[in-house]
């Protein structure tokens, strides 16, 4: 059964695309194989209405290759497509399942359209069954409906796309360190300190208890934005990354990179040694200057992977408790997250192109976030 198609809609479809080997090259090009008439059986065709763009998704760029991101939705050779969180509606349909005008949130390519091929449909949305995606944790796959998300609201659709993603890394990276006794540390490092990310990862380790009583949690940031991480009020103490030498050299740590900045990195190994008890890289935002851990004082540099965490918390806790302890946590932070943040708007090719080299540059405000379209 073919299920429904609309008339096509998708006339003028744009890919914004990136040159994988050097990310400041970009540029806006038609999109191949966006229209209604391309639909195989079972297929639907997405509006991709609007877009959040963070320093999370340079990030998903700078660690293509490694963790595969490129991966998601393919380009033409050399170019990628950079996933974004967003939301997108059902503009032609041949699932039987999945109708025209239908809203869903979810991983999307940073274009205007996008043909998915829905798989295990059910009343809260779907996964993408695409062959070059089935080999992704299914976290990345998975598209809810909004009419039936318990947790949506249209006047949070900004906030959601901005925030969710990043805080669901922020929920799962406490969780992980608590889940290891903070490995022996009695302080939590944190690079990037005025990213959402790292943000978010604050504002869960500030709740396990008092100061004094819990970790200590110290944030790394430029000298430009400690005012403003200060102001967030969940870290006990905000350097510059100048001022790393005020941390004394035997204080029980556990380093949480967010910046990627390989010279950074070797700094605080060099100058803590064996006290510091665990290194882990979550994300890259100084992606310009990343580089391997090499061989370096104290314990060797992991990457933490969200995913692994996720499966662990499902067998303990099963996926039900799962998902209302990151629920409940997730309303607590997007309380929290509207005293601070001032959503910026951006329409069409030019708009986009800007503000991802902006963004990709490091010069994004800490206080703003991005919502896109690549709609004029």
């Amino acid at each position: 059964m073919t299920g429904t198609r609309s008339a096509p809609a998708s006339a003028g479809a744009v890919d914004f695309l990136v040159r994988r080997d050097d990310l400041r090259l970009c540029k806006s090009v038609p999109a191949q194989n966006a229209g209604a008439a391309a639909l195989q059986s079972g297929q639907v065709l997405m509006r991709i209405d609007r877009f959040a763009f963070t320093s999370n998704n340079v990030t998903y760029a700078a660690f293509g290759e490694a963790m595969s991101y490129w991966d998601f939705f393919p380009a033409t050779e050399g170019w990628g497509r950079i996933p974004v969180w967003g939301f997108g509606d059902v503009i032609s349909s041949t699932h039987e399942e999945l109708k025209p005008g239908e809203r869903f949130y979810g991983c999307f390519p940073m274009s205007t359209h996008v043909v998915l091929q829905p798989a295990r449909a059910a009343a809260a949305g779907f996964s993408d069954g695409a062959e070059q995606r089935k080999a992704l944790h299914p976290v990345y796959n998975q598209y809810l409906r909004t009419a039936t998300d318990p947790g949506y609201a249209a006047g949070r659709e900004d906030r959601q796309m901005l925030l969710k993603p990043l805080f669901a890394t922020s929920f799962l990276l406490d969780d992980f360190l608590a889940d290891n006794a903070y490995f022996g540390a009695r302080a939590i490092v944190l690079s990037s300190a005025s990213s959402k990310t790292a943000y978010g990862t604050a504002f869960q380790l500030s709740r396990r208890g008092a100061a004094g009583a819990r970790c200590e949690i110290i944030g790394l940031t430029s000298p430009g934005n400690v005012a403003f991480v200060q102001g967030l009020g969940c870290y006990d103490r905000v350097l510059s990354y100048g001022q790393i030498e005020s941390i004394p050299a035997d204080l029980a740590l556990a380093y949480v990179d967010m910046a990627g900045n390989a010279q950074l990195r070797s700094a605080l190994h060099h100058r803590c040694g064996d006290s510091m008890k665990y290194s882990c890289a979550v994300g890259g935002t100084h992606w310009d200057a990343l580089g391997g851990a090499g061989k370096l004082p104290g314990p060797r540099p992991t990457l933490f992977f969200a995913p692994a965490q996720i499966k662990k918390r499902a067998q303990d806790w099963g996926p039900a408790e799962l998902q209302q302890r990151l629920g409940a946590a997730w309303l607590e932070f997007l309380g929290a997250s509207g005293a601070w943040m001032r959503v910026i708007h951006a329409r069409g090719p030019a708009a986009v192109e800007r503000t991802y080299l902006e963004v990709l540059a490091g010069r994004a405000r800490p206080d703003e976030g991005h919502v896109l379209t690549l709609f004029e």
